[in-house]
C-alpha cells in the first residue's frame, strides 16, 4: 500500500481523518499521501437571479491549494519527512470523478473523515463521504470524527455468506491483513435463521479456504438489526477496523441507505473500510 489519497474540506472532522491517515501510513510504510479538495464552482444561470456571490475561478483555486499547503505544513510535524505529500485541488464534484483521480494518483486507498454529530453534519459531512463509498471502486477508509489511529491488532470482517467466491475481493482483503497483521473476525449477523440456507455451510467453507493462512475465527450473532449487530459485536472485541463489501444487491445494501438510522458509518466509533466486489 503505497499511496493515500485524503479528500478535504478542511473541516475539523477531514482535518481528524488525515492526521489518522499519517500515522496509519507511518505505521504500514506507505510512501505518499496525497491531500485533495475538490470545490466546485457557482455558474449563474442567464436571466436568473441569485443571491449568491460569483467567485472567480482563479481564486477558488488559490484559496484551495493555500488550504492544503496549511494542512500539508500541519502534517508534516508527524511523518519526520518519511512521507511524500502530494497537493492536488480540482473544480469538480468529488465523487463525480473519484475514479478518475485514484488512477491519475495511483491510489491504494481514500481516506475520509465522517461525522456522527447532528443531522445537518451527517447532511453536509456524510453524503459526501458516502456517495465516494457508492461512486469508486477504490478501497474507502472512513474515519469517524473522534477516531485516533491505533496499531491494528483486531479487523471484524462482515460477511453476508453469499456467493462468497464471486463477490469477495480476496486479494485486496489479503492485502490489507498483510499490511495490518491483525487477527481477523469473520462475523455473519442473522435473525432467527431467516437468511440462512442450504448454501451456507458450503459457502462459510469456500471463504475459509479462501483466507487459508490467516486463522479467521468465525462468529454468528442473531440481531434483527445488522448495523447494530456489527457495532455491538465489534465493540465488544474491542475491534481496530471494521471490513464491509458495500454488494449492490444483498443483506448489507442498507448499511449505504441515506437513512441516517441504517448507515453503519454513523453508528461506529471505530473505522470502516469497504471494499468493493
Amino acid at each position: 500500500m503505497k499511496t493515500m489519497l485524503v479528500p478535504t474540506d478542511f473541516s475539523d472532522v477531514a482535518y481528524n481523518a488525515a492526521t489518522y491517515a499519517m500515522d496509519m501510513a507511518n505505521a504500514i510504510g506507505a510512501e505518499r499521501i496525497v491531500l485533495y479538495h475538490a470545490y466546485e464552482l457557482v455558474v449563474p444561470i442567464p436571466d436568473v437571479p441569485t443571491s449568491v456571490p460569483m467567485v472567480n475561478a482563479d481564486d477558488l483555486r488559490v484559496a484551495s491549494m493555500e488550504g492544503l499547503e496549511k494542512m500539508k505544513k500541519d502534517l508534516q510535524a508527524l511523518s519526520a519527512g518519511k512521507i511524500d505529500i502530494l497537493l492536488r485541488a480540482d473544480n469538480t464534484l468529488l465523487a463525480a470523478t473519484i475514479n478518475e483521480v485514484c488512477k491519475n494518483e495511483e491510489a491504494d486507498i481514500i481516506i475520509m473523515g465522517i461525522t456522527g454529530g447532528s443531522k445537518l453534519e451527517e447532511i453536509l459531512v456524510g453524503s459526501n463521504t458516502i456517495d465516494v463509498v457508492k461512486q469508486t471502486t477504490t478501497p474507502v477508509l472512513i474515519i469517524p470524527a473522534t477516531a485516533k489511529f491505533k496499531s491494528i491488532s483486531k479487523v471484524v470482517f462482515a460477511c453476508d455468506l453469499k456467493k462468497v467466491v464471486e463477490s469477495t475481493p480476496v486479494d485486496l482483503l489479503k492485502k490489507f491483513m498483510d499490511a495490518f497483521h491483525a487477527e481477523l473476525h469473520v462475523l455473519n449477523i442473522d435473525h432467527e435463521s431467516k437468511h440462512f440456507t442450504a448454501d451456507t455451510p458450503f459457502e462459510s467453507l469456500m471463504l475459509d479456504t479462501l483466507l487459508q493462512g490467516y486463522n479467521p475465527v468465525y462468529h454468528f450473532i442473531d440481531n434483527p438489526n445488522v448495523v447494530q449487530g456489527i457495532v455491538s459485536f465489534a465493540e465488544s472485541i474491542q475491534a481496530d477496523m471494521i471490513i464491509t463489501i458495500p454488494k449492490k444487491h444483498g443483506l448489507f445494501e442498507s448499511i449505504f441507505k441515506r437513512s441516517s438510522t441504517s448507515k453503519l458509518a454513523f453508528k461506529t466509533q471505530i473505522p470502516l473500510l469497504t471494499i468493493h466486489e
